[in-house]
């Protein structure tokens, strides 16, 4: 399966850099809209077959101009959801707060996955919702599907699950709003991401100078 992992548009929430992760979440601000707009353009080669979003609302609004324009119905999924901030939710994502949200996210991705975010998830829960999502796509039979979702959590399943992306690579490449993870495989063979944010990706441990490590959802 080709899977298309998609950022959604830009919110009020991430111009103020705040840890908004709570369902409903934030709209999308005018800018947002623009990027949710551009999506089928930006997608038209690709045969997407089914169209998955979470259940916080700027999700859903980033899909909607891509499903009126394939005639696609959003499936709405609470397993791709943003990761929980839990006890840091509303606090500045460019600060001491962020930064701890992300190191917990990325430890996650290394292994370390019964490390709970401060009074939220722990990584075996987000890892297995998002996991399960994921696997309902694959057993549709669809050959490309995609997945309008959020920066932290794209970025930590795949670092998590991808063969050829590593938690320095992840850390380093924050995905911008509707920024696209492209991967090829299923949950039983494996993923290796094909490009990240239009760029090929290299090989794990190759993952290029180090990058602002905090990036608000």
């Amino acid at each position: 399966m080709r899977l298309l992992l998609i950022r959604h548009g830009q919110t009020p929430s991430n111009v103020e850099a705040l840890l908004d992760t709570a369902v409903p979440g934030a709209a999308l601000t005018a800018l947002g809209e623009q990027q949710a707009a551009a999506l089928p353009e930006a997608l038209a080669d690709e045969d997407i077959e089914a169209l998955y979003v979470s259940t916080l609302v700027r999700t859903q609004l980033t899909a909607a101009p891509l499903a009126a324009a394939r005639g696609l119905e959003p499936l709405v999924r609470d397993g791709i959801r943003e990761v929980s901030a839990g006890d840091l939710e509303m606090l500045p994502g460019d600060s001491e707060h962020g930064l701890l949200y992300m190191k917990t996210v990325f430890a996650w991705a290394e292994g370390e996955t019964e490390l709970r975010m401060p009074g939220g998830e722990s990584g075996t829960e987000a890892l297995a919702r998002y996991d399960a999502v994921v696997a309902e796509a694959a057993a549709s039979g669809a050959g490309t599907v995609a997945m309008v979702s959020h920066g932290a959590a794209i970025r930590m399943w795949t670092a998590a699950r991808a063969d050829n992306v590593d938690v320095p690579f992840a850390a380093a490449h924050p995905l911008r709003n509707t920024g696209v993870v492209i991967l090829d495989g299923s949950p039983r063979d494996g993923w290796k991401a094909l490009s990240w944010a239009g760029a090929l990706v290299a090989p794990a441990g190759e993952g290029g100078p180090a990058g602002r490590p905090v990036d608000t959802e």
